[in-house]
């Protein structure tokens, strides 16, 4: 049994040509780049370049500082609420256009987004329940916490 092999067409051939060359210069320039600078840079060993700073201060402490996860609780619900707005000014659009043209009931137009919605004032009724965006707490309130069961 003899099989033969089908051979590419010399079009299909020079596309794969034109993208492998592509490939191997977006390769190449890059650690070409980096050759020539790790070739040409002068190399003065000091002890100030492996220094945390190099802005001259002497640096003090842990490296590691501890930041306060409330930063990061505001930063989600900010980005949460941030993209709620950005889905519901399209859709504003697209109600309009439905209730003008009266090719759907209104629940299929305001279904969705109200489920939406619902379920992003659930989240915030939760976060707002846990505490996230309360930024202080006055000693009163530490108390309480305290004395809970």
């Amino acid at each position: 049994m003899c099989m033969r092999f089908k051979l590419p067409n010399v079009t299909e051939m020079n596309d794969w040509i034109a993208i492998g060359a592509l490939a191997l210069v977006g390769v190449l320039i890059p650690l070409g780049m980096m050759a020539v600078s790790y070739l040409l840079r002068p190399s003065v060993p000091e002890t100030s370049k492996r220094a945390t700073y190099e802005s001259g201060e002497i640096p003090t402490g842990d490296t590691r500082v501890r930041f306060n996860i409330q930063y990061y609780m505001v930063a989600l619900l900010f980005l949460i609420f941030d993209i709620e707005t950005v889905l519901l000014f399209p859709w504003a659009v697209v109600y309009l256009d439905a209730v003008e043209s009266d090719a759907v009931s209104l629940l299929e137009i305001l279904g969705p987004m109200v489920l939406f919605v619902t379920i992003l004032l659930v989240g915030l009724a939760w976060a707002w329940r846990k505490g996230a965006v309360q930024w202080a707490q006055t000693p009163r309130q530490v108390e309480s916490e305290h004395n809970r069961p």
